[in-house]
């Protein structure tokens, strides 16, 4: 079954590029949500997320009330479309190294999909997730030397995963590796 970004993407939340980033961190909390999409006259042009106010305004000691939004979020942005697959999104999201994407139809924006919408969209993935958390904070308690997932190399699911390296890789992935 082919699941699409529309099946599963948020509403996106959104704020002015002229807005301090105190009153963002306030909307972002009263909101429950990890980040805001920048516009500009309606039209976005960039994001702020947690990562940003962490790197750009807590590690720097900045004032968030004298700071602009513009001034730190994350551009450009990145954009899927509603009726691309979440697959075709997670792997423009690993290409970006980002754990989000804005979704636009003609230009604007209706929605955005971050990598916790996919996760949730299929129980497999949430295994999957977990597992390689648990690798990542204990590698030498897992014994599993053979998962089922998707690739990281090149997106695809497998039955038939394996462990080079740190990464997840399917069959073909590991042998071109090897080659």
């Amino acid at each position: 079954m082919v699941i699409l970004v529309k099946d599963i993407m948020d509403k996106p939340l959104t704020i002015d590029e002229s807005k301090n980033v105190k009153f963002a961190g306030e909307l972002m909390r009263k909101t429950r949500r990890d980040s805001v999409v920048v516009v500009k006259r309606g039209k976005p042009i960039g994001i702020l997320t947690d990562s940003d106010l962490i790197k750009k305004i807590i590690a720097k000691n900045k004032k968030p009330s004298s700071v602009k939004v513009k001034a730190v979020m994350s551009k450009p942005l990145v954009a899927s479309a509603p009726n691309d697959t979440i697959l075709d999104a997670t792997r423009k999201m690993k290409r970006n190294n980002i754990k989000r994407i804005t979704v636009l139809n003609e230009g604007k924006l209706v929605g955005i999909l971050s990598l916790s919408d996919i996760a949730r969209s299929s129980p497999e993935m949430i295994d999957l997730l977990e597992y390689k958390l648990k690798m990542r904070e204990h590698p030498t308690e897992i014994r599993e030397k053979v998962t089922s997932g998707i690739c990281e190399n090149c997106g695809n699911y497998s039955a038939n995963l394996r462990n080079v390296d740190g990464q997840w890789l399917d069959e073909v992935c590991r042998e071109e590796l090897e080659e």
